[in-house]
């Protein structure tokens, strides 16, 4: 417990040199800010990693669920939804609609291109096999982030996300947590927590529920102030060092919004518990590519004062269509419910590829969309050939996750353990 405290402390430190700036209104530029605050958004990212990873031992009922999943994602969505909350204000032909745009197709193709791959290299080098095998139960999982990447190429071939769209997006995320509804305990064999949230179950019931509430109510506090300067420090740190601050605000800011997210399951995977380390990841791919997209018109349309929608020029339709074709790849990589280390390394290869192309043409606006377009056609390229050769494979994730008896919850940290790869 000690320990937890002191991570909590120094957690609640990093944020404190933010909070100051906010409240104090003193200057110190954009790269100072940026520093700052961004401390304070992995900062607060942490703390509710922590208290979600505590919760999720204890509560499955499909409110909660919900609930549990937007709040470990909320220095993602609040960061996005800033910026397309500036687009309304400013208008649908300002820098913020590619602002919004940017940051939501770079955290998830961060998460698939990069920290993916990641568990299944720290799963292969500590030995526990070439990789990672999920449970029956997470064809479900498989099958609705399959629905909502093929409904992504509705959205591509519109140009614009609408308020119809935020409710498609959003009732593919329901039916996902019905079905993986369950009881209100998680099961009792799990074992012990891996990370730091470990320290809470030797409290009784009435102050982990007051430790996960105090932890959730500070990262929330510290987001509300960091949030609109970190996001406004991006754009200016970008031109004040004349670097792309698109490219900035799709790389950067994600990197820090989802590393506690990826942190919990790198902890997952040195505790020997790599499926549920990858589960958890993949639970926020389906958290991401449904309520963060789908959310983007509800708060430009909060800002503009009215109903409205978020178009996407021909950068960000390919943009989205790249991240569409990419989710596809990684879902007929996982039609055997495993995740090896080849898949992982062309998941990696290819993410490499497309961010070293993206910085080597980021002046060349022509080029850049003519690059992302070819590598969206090979992502795709590769998926039909995988589905093809998995086709019965595919039908049979479908049958389990139609047929499978509601879970207990959505496999996320704290859920029970899958079985683990091949050795």
């Amino acid at each position: 417990m000690r320990r937890f405290l002191m991570l909590v402390a120094l957690a609640v430190l990093a944020a404190l040199p933010g909070a100051g700036i906010r409240l104090t209104g003193l200057q110190v530029g954009p790269i100072g800010e940026m520093v700052a605050f961004g401390a304070a958004i992995l900062s607060a990212g942490f703390l509710l990693s922590w208290g979600a990873e505590a919760a999720e031992r204890h509560v499955s009922l499909g409110l909660i669920v919900a609930v549990v999943a937007l709040v470990t994602v909320l220095p993602e969505y609040a960061v996005d939804l800033y910026y397309a909350y500036q687009a309304g204000k400013a208008g649908p032909d300002s820098q913020y609609v590619h602002y919004a745009a940017a940051n939501m197709t770079g955290a998830n193709r961060l998460l698939v291109g990069l920290a993916w791959p990641l568990l299944v290299a720290l799963h292969w080098l500590k030995g526990g096999g070439r990789a990672i095998a999920l449970t029956r139960s997470n064809a479900v999982e498989i099958v609705v982030l399959l629905v909502a990447s093929l409904y992504a190429f509705l959205i591509v071939l519109k140009d614009t996300i609408t308020l119809l769209d935020f409710a498609v997006l959003v009732a593919i995320f329901a039916a996902y947590v019905w079905r993986v509804r369950g009881g209100s305990e998680a099961e009792e064999d799990e074992g012990e927590e891996p990370g730091p949230a470990a320290a809470l179950n030797a409290l009784t019931p009435a102050a982990q529920w007051a430790s996960m509430a105090a932890l959730t109510v500070v990262a929330c506090a510290i987001i509300l102030v960091s949030a609109e300067p970190f996001a406004e420090a991006m754009v200016g740190s970008g031109r004040l060092l004349g670097l792309n601050e698109f490219l900035l605000i799709q790389w950067l800011a994600p990197l820090a919004s989802e590393a506690p997210a990826v942190t919990v399951a790198i902890l997952f995977v040195v505790a020997g518990r790599a499926a549920s380390g990858l589960a958890a990841l993949v639970s926020d791919k389906i958290n991401q590519w449904t309520l963060l997209v789908g959310m983007l018109p509800l708060a430009m349309s909060v800002g503009a004062g009215s109903l409205t929608a978020l178009p996407l020029d021909a950068r960000q339709a390919e943009e989205f269509f790249l991240t569409a074709a990419q989710s596809l790849f990684a879902l007929a990589l996982l039609l055997r419910l495993r995740l090896g280390l080849w898949s992982a390394l062309a998941l990696a290869g290819l993410f490499g590829i497309q961010v070293g192309l993206a910085f080597w043409y980021r002046e060349d606006e022509a080029r850049t969309v003519a690059t992302l377009t070819a590598l969206a056609w090979v992502y795709l390229g590769l998926a039909a050939v995988l589905f093809v050769l998995n086709g019965r494979r595919l039908l049979e994730v479908v049958r389990v996750a139609v047929s499978v008896a509601p879970s207990v919850g959505p496999r996320a940290p704290g859920a029970a353990e899958a079985t683990e790869g091949r050795r």
